[in-house]
């Protein structure tokens, strides 16, 4: 589909988006599910998913709940998760800074992973898009996905218990961040930040509270800065 107006963009970012539908959906109603068997009434798990709106946090953060971690563990645990928001805003800047204040806020609100890595997939592929048009295509990508994260939060807790055991939501959590990291391996820093972290989280598990996620996330990080930091040195640019 090709971007001629803004109506033309939104429509691509809700044909972008449209496949995310099948993990969001499972995805959505095991934390939902999940949320009621942690002590959560109905109301409680929807209010989590419209006020947070971050899978990643919102699982930690149960989780921690689950294991009745102190309470300042679990913020700053998922402030920790989501911290990745902030360098999400950053990237996006560049191309959707000039649009009017309240599209920018409302686009802070919805950025989640799936719309960010959708977004600036578009944005660096057709770079001469007009402000508009990525508004459109950032808001059209996210049509498909927060409405149903909403909705099934809702039927999951709802369902609470009644949902059989045999059928396997979780298998949506490993699905999803696989389709919206494995993109982004486009240098051989992001392949040793992603192994790095891996293996460090493999070695971390002893950390109570689940903190070697974390750990092994901030290392990670550093190695992959540090293998940018010697590619530049090797070509000859800044680091």
């Amino acid at each position: 589909m090709t971007i001629t107006t803004t109506k033309s963009a939104y429509l691509k970012g809700i044909a972008d988006g449209a496949p995310f539908i099948l993990v969001i959906i499972p995805f959505a109603a095991l934390f939902g599910l999940l949320a009621t068997e942690a002590g959560l009434s109905v109301i409680e798990a929807l209010s989590f998913s419209v006020v947070v709106i971050a899978g990643a946090a919102q699982f930690t953060a149960l989780q921690l709940m689950q294991e009745e971690a102190p309470t300042v563990i679990v913020l700053c645990s998922a402030l920790a998760v989501n911290l990745r928001m902030a360098m999400y805003s950053a990237s996006l800047t560049p191309w959707i800074g000039g649009a009017p204040l309240w599209q920018r806020a409302l686009a802070a609100y919805l950025t989640v992973d799936q719309s960010y890595v959708i977004a600036m997939a578009q944005y660096e592929k057709a770079p001469k898009m007009t402000i508009p048009q990525r508004m459109g295509y950032f808001f059209g990508a996210v049509t498909p996905i927060v409405p149903l994260w909403y909705f099934f939060t809702f039927i999951g807790a709802y369902l609470g218990a009644r949902v059989p055991d045999g059928l396997a939501l979780d298998f949506a959590i490993p699905i999803t961040f696989l389709a919206m990291i494995a993109p982004m391996f486009r240098t051989l820093a992001h392949v040793v930040a992603a192994f790095v972290a891996v293996v460090v989280s493999l070695f971390a598990t002893g950390i109570p509270y689940s903190l070697g996620v974390i750990v092994a996330g901030l290392i990670g990080m550093m190695a992959g800065a540090e293998v940018e930091r010697r590619m530049k040195r090797r070509a000859g640019g800044p680091t």
